[in-house]
């Protein structure tokens, strides 16, 4: 019988810089400090999922006598627990590419004759924090578009309406949105969290873009967290 305890990701490094396909290495910082970002809040999100089922990355999923266990959802649970083990190897691939970036911008520093204190808890320059070169990001296609919104839910709360094309829902974008699994990943993840959602919306024939703050939650008083139905696009 398979291994159900067994992860289906190796655990070691992945090769080459990249990550979800993207070469890093062509990405200036500012990109790389968002990726970084969003990385974070997926494995917190994908952690909490665990959680929910009572269980971490180590807790056996079979039987003393190699059954399944019956208690437990044993496929979503090996699936969340994969895609951490690759986000984490991810993240230490990205974190090599930073740390490169960081090098290079104090090289930078030195060959222009500025000098630098110690770093001690993050960039400093001078005892001052170092503001390191950032670029505001392009905004990408939308992956989804809203088909409803139940009056009083927490989507209505949050400001979402129907025919809102959503182009970032948290960490989830036109990239790794997976058919929309990793929305309702971030959701259970993010139950009681802010989460922002970034949506266009044709306003008076003239589409806007708009960010959103939306908090999953139970106690609305309907179906679901949301209270909102998704539509791939």
């Amino acid at each position: 019988m398979e291994n159900l305890h067994a992860p289906t990701v190796p655990s070691g490094p992945i090769t080459g810089p990249s990550t979800n396909g993207v070469h890093v290495n062509a990405q200036s910082f500012g990109q790389l400090q968002a990726k970084k970002d969003n990385i974070e809040a997926e494995i917190k999100a994908l952690s909490s999922v665990l959680d929910s089922h009572g269980v971490d990355m180590n807790t056996r999923l079979v039987t003393p006598d190699g059954f399944p266990r019956a208690d437990l959802d044993v496929a979503q649970i090996r699936t969340t627990r994969s895609r951490i083990i690759h986000l984490r190897n991810d993240y230490k691939a990205l974190m090599s590419v930073i740390e490169k970036h960081i090098h290079e911008h104090f090289a930078r520093l030195a060959e222009e004759g500025q000098t630098d204190e110690p770093v001690t808890n993050g960039l400093q320059q001078n005892g001052e924090v170092l503001s390191l070169p950032t670029v505001v990001q392009p905004l990408g296609p939308p992956f989804a578009r809203v088909n409803s919104v139940v009056a009083g839910s927490p989507a209505d709360t949050a400001g979402l309406r129907a025919n809102d094309e959503i182009r970032n829902f948290g960490y989830v974008d036109i990239a790794n949105h997976n058919g929309l699994r990793r929305v309702g990943e971030c959701v259970q993840g993010n139950e009681g969290q802010n989460i922002l959602v970034k949506v266009s919306r044709l306003i008076e024939g003239r589409r806007q873009e708009l960010q959103l703050t939306l908090t999953p939650r139970r106690d609305w008083g309907g179906r679901g967290l949301l209270g909102c139905h998704i539509l791939p696009v």
